[in-house]
């Protein structure tokens, strides 16, 4: 899924030169030939890539779902819902924002808000190509602690937009996340002491640590129910597997 606008997810990959990465490239688009839709290529190729890990025999590996919550995460939607997705996400990440401005609202209106599916967030901060992902991260936490999470989660997103309406990565400062939920109710003499002391540094490396065991590698990476969904990917792939688990 070659393609800059958006690009379906951010990859956790140290920088390479151009001519390796020609080389690499090539050898990766001849591979796809084979190899279209599986998580290999997940990040590569646009398009809906439902990718659960493969064992020796080409069957789906069992996914350790003890993994995938840990009762501490914000949550949206029905508890009782029929489906959690559960998203890995990185606030600095393009293709992260890609997703909320072009399939979340649809996401939540279709799914979320009519009690079938219920979303979990989990911080996966790829630090090395985003330094602004981790403050971020933290900050949503002390936004939770007030139960102001998803108004943050908009807010953030929103104000990288305006820096930069082209949708490439925004570099801000903590000060910038102090200014953009400054108007979504929260006491701010407690945020900013919460966000100062990074005072959820243990939850966000939790999350980070579970997503790494569950195989995340890019951003943003879902599970639904289980299965693994790559990138920001358009509503109907997410309308696919969504649908498959609601009929069983």
């Amino acid at each position: 899924m070659v393609s800059e606008q958006p690009k379906p997810v951010e990859p956790k990959q140290p920088f390479m030169s151009v001519p390796g990465a020609i080389i690499v490239a090539g050898l990766l688009i001849a591979a796809s030939v084979l190899f279209v839709g599986s998580g290999g290529t997940a990040s590569l190729f646009h398009g809906p890539s439902v990718a659960p890990a493969q064992q020796a025999d080409g069957t789906a590996a069992p996914i350790d779902t003890s993994k995938l919550e840990d009762g501490e995460d914000p949550v949206l939607g029905n508890a009782d819902a029929k489906v959690t997705i559960v998203e890995f996400s990185d606030f600095q990440c393009p293709y992260c924002r890609s997703f909320y401005n072009d399939t979340f609202a649809l996401l939540k209106k279709t799914y979320i808000d009519t009690g079938k599916v219920r979303l979990v967030f989990r911080d996966f901060p790829l630090t090395s190509l985003h330094p602004s992902a981790r403050p971020a991260a933290l900050a949503g936490a002390c936004a939770a602690e007030q139960g102001k999470f998803w108004q943050f989660h908009d807010a953030i997103f929103a104000g990288q937009d305006a820096k930069d309406p082209s949708g490439g990565t925004v570099s801000f400062s903590v000060s910038d996340i102090k200014t953009w939920v400054s108007n979504i109710g929260l006491d701010m003499t407690k945020f900013n002491q919460c966000l100062d002391s990074q005072k959820y540094a243990s939850e966000v490396d939790k999350d980070q640590a579970d997503g790494t065991a569950l195989g995340v590698d890019g951003t943003p990476s879902f599970f639904i129910n289980g299965v693994s969904l790559v990138g920001a990917q358009p509503f109907a792939a997410f309308q696919q597997v969504i649908d498959a688990a609601l009929a069983k």
